[in-house]
């Protein structure tokens, strides 16, 4: 589904939500408010179909109030606050920033938080196991097995490698807790690292300059909204310096990227709906324990491995989730 097709079919859900109201015949229609960086269809219908494996209908005992913030992060604050306007039942939020945002929106309506890194650390909740205050969902706090994976994967590939460039963007808040493990992966396997620090797109062509200059051999992407909002401008730039890239997130790798490694996005955004749920039907986020995630994908493009001149092991491919060819 594009985007534009996506927007109709939330709008056209938006607009039958008084239908669904008056189906009910007095049941109570819960209102869910829906924050996030992207506005990704995948992400999107993930929730809606764990929502409804669970009997939550959006337009029938459901309404969704959706903001987006199109990788920014500025306009989060906003979105967060309209949604407490609004008075919903419970905020879905996700990844990092969004999470964030809500947290300092409200501190009394319940939010499940998805895919957000270190959140212990970042202050979001107490314990994985004991949450406390008003905040529950899935968390991505596998950041050093993942970038440990990324850099053992692209010395795979590229078995000589000694100078890796670390693309992260500083205002998501959990990136720099990241490069930390960045650092450790990096000692372990004996390669050197470039940081290079984006914010926002117009920042992308200096940073592959910088990378040039100091000779970088690969470049590891942190995974972050900013870079999947504009991966088709990330490709271009790792096409055009000719730089195998290791990505967090599959939609990279789809658009040009080298190779992704990561939590499948699909199902942590599916598992919001079980919080959902149970909060819904009276228990405390309190009370729900702060998943991980379980399943992990390896995605590799082998169109652009090609333009690279790179052979992919076939060890690697036996291993892959998923093949672009």
């Amino acid at each position: 589904m594009d985007r534009r097709r996506f927007l109709r079919t939330t709008l056209g859900a938006v607009l039958v939500a008084p239908l669904g109201v008056e189906a009910q015949q007095g049941g109570t229609v819960y209102r869910i408010g829906f924050l996030s960086s992207s506005s990704r269809p995948l992400v999107v219908e993930a929730f809606r179909h764990g929502l409804r494996d669970l009997g939550w209908v959006e337009g029938q005992n459901v309404v969704i109030e959706y903001r987006f913030s199109d990788g920014k992060v500025d306009p989060l604050s906003r979105l967060a606050d309209e949604l407490v306007r609004l008075k919903v039942d419970v905020i879905t939020a996700g990844p990092t920033p969004p999470a964030m945002a809500a947290k300092n929106a409200t501190s009394s309506i319940p939010i499940v938080m998805m895919g957000v890194a270190q959140p212990v650390e970042l202050g979001l909740i107490a314990s994985f196991a004991r949450p406390g205050g008003n905040i529950t969902g899935v968390s991505w706090s596998v950041d050093l097995e993942i970038i440990a994976k990324g850099l053992e994967l692209i010395k795979d590939v590229v078995p000589k490698i000694r100078r890796v460039a670390i693309l992260w963007n500083p205002a998501n808040p959990a990136q720099a807790l990241a490069i930390k493990d960045v650092k450790l992966a990096a000692q372990a396997l004996g390669v050197q690292l470039q940081l290079l620090e984006t914010r926002a797109v117009d920042e992308f062509g200096g940073a592959f300059a910088a990378m040039a200059r100091q000779r970088a051999e690969a470049v590891l992407v942190v995974a972050d909204a900013l870079f999947v909002q504009h991966r088709a401008r990330l490709a271009d730039l790792e096409a055009k310096h000719r730089l195998p890239s290791m990505h967090g997130l599959v939609p990279n790798v789809e658009a040009g990227g080298l190779m992704s490694y990561g939590p499948d996005i699909a199902a942590v955004w599916r598992r919001a709906a079980f919080f959902v749920d149970k909060i819904l039907k009276g228990t405390k986020p309190a009370e729900l324990p702060v998943e991980r995630p379980t399943k992990f994908d390896l995605v590799v493009n082998l169109k652009t491995a090609k333009a690279l001149g790179l052979t992919i092991p076939p060890s690697l491919l036996a291993r892959a989730d998923q093949v672009i060819e």
